[in-house]
């Protein structure tokens, strides 16, 4: 446990919000421009759907939202940005290791995942994916340490710092997973399932307000 402890230390706290630009999207339902304009067009919209910004303006947006079906659409949007790069060979990759994943094929699944971050280690979501496939087959070391890399690479990504409190929760450190929850629901104040484990964590840790 004290070794759990000292890997901590360097996941928590987390990296200031930064985003980088790590991924590019392909640009939702472009209508058609005529011919002569059509090159101008395509370098305005990727200058305007830079994935740094576009990701920035997304997180800004999930944190105001008024409501949990209004958070729900952003997150959608989040998590295309996330995931789809510009590779179409690293796109078809992590779905066939999604489809593994579900099938509980975990060796193949984790096979793929290697690969896609061998080819491209700044891509976040395959290392998210991994640290989830860790986790499932009770690997929390190696799922610590994606984890890790994910937080490094793009701090407000919420549903690892959500896993991040969990497997703090299952090893005891329920301070520390207070800690993630707690920033976890400073990114997106909408998930239901965490605000209770803070509600309980809370009492647990520090206990009911005089």
């Amino acid at each position: 446990m004290k070794l759990v402890r000292v890997f901590l230390i360097a996941v928590l706290p987390f990296a200031p919000f930064a985003a980088e630009p790590l991924f590019a999207q392909n640009a939702p339902g472009a209508s058609q421009k005529a011919p002569a304009a059509k090159s101008k067009n395509v370098q305005n919209r990727k200058k305007q759907l830079d994935p740094a910004q576009q990701l920035d303006g997304l997180f800004a947006a999930l944190k105001v939202a008024p409501n949990a079906q209004i958070a729900k659409q952003i997150e959608k949007r989040i998590e295309a940005a996330l995931v789809i790069t510009e590779s179409d060979t690293l796109n078809l990759l992590m779905v066939r290791a999604q489809t593994v994943m579900q099938e509980k094929e975990y060796k193949t699944a984790e096979q793929l995942l290697d690969s896609i971050i061998q080819v491209n280690p700044r891509y976040t979501e395959a290392w998210a994916r991994r640290a989830t496939l860790h986790f499932v087959q009770k690997d929390i070391y190696r799922s610590l340490a994606d984890l890790r890399v994910v937080l490094a690479q793009e701090p407000r990504h919420y549903q690892a710092l959500a896993g991040l409190g969990i497997i703090l929760q299952d090893i005891g450190e329920e301070k520390l997973a207070l800690q993630a929850y707690r920033r976890a629901l400073e990114i997106n104040p909408h998930l239901e399932s965490i605000s209770e484990s803070v509600r309980r964590l809370k009492l647990k840790v520090e206990g009911r307000d005089i």
